[in-house]
């Protein structure tokens, strides 16, 4: 595959051309408001495949935003590769913290990026990463080296817990059956420090209401004499961690796995700067569960984070009120083992227990998923080192990550495919942030990547 370097140097300035205008649809799956454009985003990544050199594109429906399935079958002997990806984005809220409006794309030097970065909602999560995918099969079916099979799912539904990606992978177990499964939604460790990752957190992600009076009432006239519920809701959530930052719900930490020290002292050896760490978050200090690394604080550990609250009058000036009602979002990252719908029950039971008289509490769930860990033994992840060995002229490291990819867990359970997590984005590229990019560097050098891991894999197979 020498030619790979050429082919997209030749072609550089229309891949990122392609991704620009993908990047200015306005995909956001949480806001209804944008269904259209979500719409018109699946529309573009058909298109594209079949430019691509899939012989079978199409969209389908489901009961909320629609999946694009495309495949290139060459050989039924040879192994199958599914590509699996998302086309929508997290809201671009608080708009006004864009250094530039997020589906407006511009293109900017930053220290980490200096061959410049696409600053866009969606550049790094997912669209630029999913769409490197795209732009490799189309090297690789051009030049003739496509070496196997490959099918792609691409869905709509990621960033709001792929609530229909189930029942279609269940009703689509032949189409989809493959050798291996490949995304592309996690980063490395740095631009010289290739990484793969071998573990996701899962998630548990609720929304809470806690309700006082049948009004709201008049702060003069009535406060101190009944409970008010933001009041009542902040001393809640606070009573969920205690004072070493280790989470208060019964339960909670019945089936975290305890890695071992020498478990722990492999992921130290990963580079990492916790000077750097704080200057790129202006931060004084770093905080979190006693006892563990910043690093392990965020990969090998639960957590559990607020990430909305809200309630009362919040507009410009004053208004003396107590609110009839507070809510909050709270999301607990798992480890494997923990099962998210266990782990939302224990917590609705925990919150309602201590909720004081004179509130109601309604927790209401949202969505969630598994935990998962990918062995380092096997071909598939063989071929993956192996690719980034080629391309970056060093082995990669194995690394878990805080994120979450619900649905890394059910293809195993209902295709029983291994997943290989070949991320190119950075930690700083900002992603569910205000200012997210994608480096041009990252990007092209995924569309040189996945072409050796689809010939590696394809050999190890044989």
């Amino acid at each position: 595959m020498k030619s790979i370097e050429a082919y997209i140097q030749a072609n550089k300035t229309r891949f990122i051309n392609e991704l620009i205008d993908l990047l200015k649809i306005p995909s956001v799956s949480a806001d209804s408001a944008y269904a259209n454009d979500v719409l018109k985003t699946a529309e573009a990544i058909k298109s594209r495949l079949e430019e691509a050199g899939c012989d079978l594109v199409e969209i389908t429906p489901t009961d909320g935003h629609p999946i694009v399935y495309g495949e290139k079958i060459i050989d039924t002997n040879l192994p199958t590769v599914l590509v699996y990806g998302h086309y929508d984005v997290q809201p671009a809220d608080p708009i006004e913290l864009w250094d530039s409006p997020p589906f407006e794309p511009i293109i900017k030097s930053t220290e980490l990026h200096p061959d410049g970065a696409i600053f866009a909602r969606g550049a790094c999560d997912d669209k630029g990463q999913m769409y490197m995918h795209v732009k490799a099969l189309e090297f690789m079916v051009s030049q003739n080296e496509l070496p196997c099979n490959v099918k792609f799912m691409i869905e709509g539904e990621e960033e709001v817990g792929s609530v229909n990606l189930a029942k279609y992978v269940a009703e689509n177990k032949t189409k989809l059956s493959n050798d291996i499964i490949l995304i592309s939604d996690t980063g490395m460790i740095a631009n010289d420090v290739p990484s793969i990752t071998t573990g996701l957190r899962g998630l548990s992600y609720v929304e809470v209401e806690v309700t006082g009076p049948n009004r709201d009432l008049h702060s003069g006239l009535y406060g101190g004499a009944v409970a008010n519920p933001i009041n009542i809701l902040t001393k809640m959530i606070a009573s969920l961690h205690d004072e070493n930052n280790h989470i208060t719900i019964p339960g909670f930490y019945g089936k975290v796995e305890e890695l071992s020290s020498a478990e722990r002292a492999q992921m130290a050896k990963a580079p990492f700067s916790l000077d750097a760490y704080k200057e790129a978050l202006n931060i004084e200090a770093v905080y979190g569960e006693k006892g563990y690394s910043t690093n392990e604080r965020n990969s090998i550990r639960p957590t559990l984070d607020v990430n909305g609250i809200w309630g009362g009058y919040t507009g410009e000036g004053a208004k003396t009120v107590i609110a009839s009602k507070a809510y909050a979002k709270i999301s607990m990252r798992l480890v494997p083992n923990q099962d998210w719908k266990e782990i939302t029950q224990l917590f609705k039971t925990h919150f309602e227990t201590i909720a004081p008289k004179g509130v109601t509490v309604n927790v209401t769930p949202h969505h969630g998923g598994q935990g998962y860990v990918t062995p380092i033994n096997t071909v598939a992840y063989q071929a993956a080192s192996n690719a980034y060995e080629t391309t970056f002229g060093q082995t990669p490291i194995p690394q878990r990550s805080g994120g979450s990819i619900p649905i890394v867990s059910l293809f195993e359970e209902e295709l029983g495919s291994k997943t290989i997590l070949m991320g190119f984005g950075l930690d700083s590229d900002a992603i569910h942030s205000p200012n997210e990019h994608f480096g041009i560097w990252n990007y092209l050098k995924g569309i040189e990547t996945i072409p050796y891991f689809y010939k590696y894999f394809t050999d190890l197979k044989q």
